[in-house]
Formats: structure tokens, C-alpha cells, sequence
């Protein structure tokens, strides 16, 4: 029942991911879902760049020399965090957004659209037990020096995916009653 999935999604973070590798098929189902969001005018502005093996390495470094470089006062553990991060994931989705170039909907609408896209990759990672979380540092205004970008493309975020061998926490939440107004 996807209202069960929906109560069972959590941030599961790199540092709790075990070094079971992600089948490549899982992983597309996971991307063909996000394919499937919805978006105004089918502009589908989500764009995917899936990044593993020894790639996950380069990411970390490349976030770790961008952040020493552009932060006046580098923590060592942000910078070890950084480093490892990537590593310990099974894959990294970078999460872009490419502007339709006709800007036939606000941009805020194509944002939108992307995140949406990355729940339902994020309610496909819960329903195949895979642990996954959504970053998104600062730090992603770099990327175009890291991979290809197109013109009105935007780097969103990383959506780190990895299996655990955690329990998983229930999850809480307000009443939805106290934040429902019915006219």
C-alpha cells in the first residue's frame, strides 16, 4: 500500500550504509520513477547523473577542495565528511534541473517538479530497501566544473543511495489537523 511506503520513507545517511553493491537494474527502476513525476506543460526538467565506482572518490574530493577553497575557516571533519561521504555510498544521483529554454512555467514550478520527481525515487528506494537521502550543500553551484552541464542547468543536489544494516526508526509527526484549515 503506498500510504505505508509514504510512513516508512526516512533519511537513512551514508554513514549508515554497509558496502553491499546496488544492482544497475535497481538503480534505473529507482530513476524511471522519477522519471514518472509530474510536471506543468511536460516539461520533465529532471536530469540525472548517476555517479559510482571510483567516480564517487573524485566527487569527494572534488567537494572537499571546493569547500576548503571557498570557506574561510575549513572544519577538518566537514572536509573528512565531504571526502568519505561519496564513498560510502552503493550510488549518488546528482539531481539537476534543466530550465525549459521557452520558460513556459516559473522556474519554481521545474523545482518543484524535480523534487517531486525525487520522491518517488525516494518511495522506490523505501519499497526495494534501499537507504537513500536527499544533500543538498552549497556546495552544488560548483558542479558544472565537475561533470557537463546544459545551458539552464542546474545541479539541485545529491540523492545518495545505499543499503543498511540499521533498524530504522518509526517516524513522527504533527497532527496534520493542526496545520489544516477548512474553509
Amino acid at each position: 500500500m503506498i500510504f505505508d511506503i509514504i510512513k516508512k520513507r526516512r533519511s537513512v545517511f551514508p554513514a549508515q550504509y554497509n558496502d553491499k553493491p546496488i544492482a544497475r537494474e535497481l538503480i534505473e527502476k529507482v530513476l524511471e520513477a522519477g522519471n514518472w513525476a509530474p510536471s506543468h506543460k511536460k516539461t520533465e526538467p529532471w536530469r540525472f547523473k548517476v555517479i559510482q565506482g571510483e567516480t564517487r572518490a573524485k566527487l569527494g574530493m572534488f567537494l572537499s577542495l571546493k569547500y576548503m577553497e571557498n570557506d574561510p575557516k575549513p572544519k577538518q571533519f566537514k572536509v573528512e565528511k565531504l571526502i568519505n561521504n561519496p564513498q560510502k555510498a552503493g550510488a549518488i544521483i546528482a539531481i539537476c534541473m534543466q530550465r525549459d529554454p521557452n520558460e513556459s512555467v516559473p522556474e519554481w514550478e521545474e523545482v518543484a517538479a524535480t523534487a517531486m520527481a525525487v520522491q518517488n525515487m525516494w518511495l522506490t528506494c523505501t519499497d526495494l530497501g534501499i537507504g537513500s537521502y536527499w544533500s543538498s550543500p552549497g556546495l552544488v553551484k560548483y558542479m558544472g566544473e565537475f561533470f557537463a552541464m546544459e545551458e539552464g542547468e542546474a545541479c539541485l543536489g545529491f540523492f545518495y543511495m545505499g543499503y543498511t544494516d540499521d533498524e530504522l526508526q518509526d517516524g513522527e509527526r504533527g497532527a496534520v489537523k493542526d496545520k489544516t484549515t477548512w474553509l
